[in-house]
């Protein structure tokens, strides 16, 4: 009797092990399932100036890293070393993955309009005023991934060496979430043209600080 007993204790003992068995199986399965369905790739957007700590979401995009965005791309489209009717298109075609669709276009046409006017054949480059730079208040949040960003920036063109047009001017860049291809555009991010006020000079009272 005692090792019929035994042996009943064991049987028991083998099933709960195998109810175990199948208990940790089927959570290692669904453990599998959720890795398997997690996402790859999580973008965080980290602010350049962490001494007072921040508290991001994924996918965020932080208004620091927005004006950069912005003012990068917007200063190479507008860089033209040795000669506009070269330069321009080529920056254009260089920078199309970080430009909407219909940016480009309007690029394209005021590229057209300016060679028919004769306004190509020079050196252009625009380079951030001094005391002008990143603040807060230069990046108006609009909400659904769309940014307006303040740019204050010297513009100067030249003719042969020649200065033809020095300007300082205030340019309010629209910047919309455009996650389209990660190999292309990395930042998921493009430039819209302009927000409806337009780029102006700016007046001496502007230059000496202060975005609006």
């Amino acid at each position: 009797m005692a090792y019929r007993s035994e042996i009943a204790n064991l049987q028991r003992v083998n099933k709960i092990l195998l109810w175990v068995i199948v208990l940790l199986v089927i959570v290692a399965a669904g453990m599998y399932a959720g890795w398997y369905s997690a996402p790859s790739r999580i973008d965080l957007d980290i602010p350049p100036d962490l001494r007072n700590g921040t508290t991001m979401k994924v996918g965020e995009k932080h208004p620091a890293n927005v004006y950069a965005f912005a003012h990068y791309v917007f200063q190479q489209i507008n860089y033209w070393p040795e000669d506009g009717s070269q330069d321009y298109g080529k920056a254009v075609f260089r920078f199309a993955a970080y430009l909407t669709p219909q940016y480009r276009q309007q690029l394209l046409e005021d590229l057209k309009e300016r060679g028919k006017a004769g306004e190509l054949q020079r050196t252009r480059t625009v380079a951030e005023i001094p005391g002008h730079g990143y603040e807060e208040k230069r990046v108006d949040i609009l909400g659904n991934g769309s940014w307006i960003v303040w740019l204050d920036l010297q513009m100067n063109e030249t003719v042969n060496g020649v200065p033809v047009k020095q300007a300082a001017l205030r340019y309010p860049i629209h910047v919309v979430r455009y996650d389209v291809s990660r190999e292309t555009n990395p930042y998921g991010l493009a430039l819209d043209g302009y927000s409806d006020e337009g780029p102006r000079r700016l007046t001496d009272e502007e230059l000496k600080g202060g975005v609006k």
